[in-house]
């Protein structure tokens, strides 16, 4: 399943890293790529193994606010 999740305060190539690899160490993310420019990170995952919520968590963990 693909989704892609809205992120404010993303700007840099350290904000990319950080919110790709904290998703990428969830169990079921197959792969997260951020769009700087559009604001958002496209995720593709197994819905059985994370949840969209859990998603949301581990961005905000890092400090950026998901917009839903």
């Amino acid at each position: 399943m693909e989704q892609v999740i809205r992120v404010d305060g993303m700007t840099c190539g350290h904000c990319k890293s950080a919110v790709e690899g904290a998703l990428s160490k969830l169990d079921g993310v197959k792969s997260a790529a951020v769009d700087l420019e559009n604001k958002n990170v496209t995720v593709d995952f197994d819905d059985s193994k994370v949840s969209l919520s859990d998603m949301e968590t581990a961005i905000e963990d890092q400090g950026y606010d998901v917009e839903k």
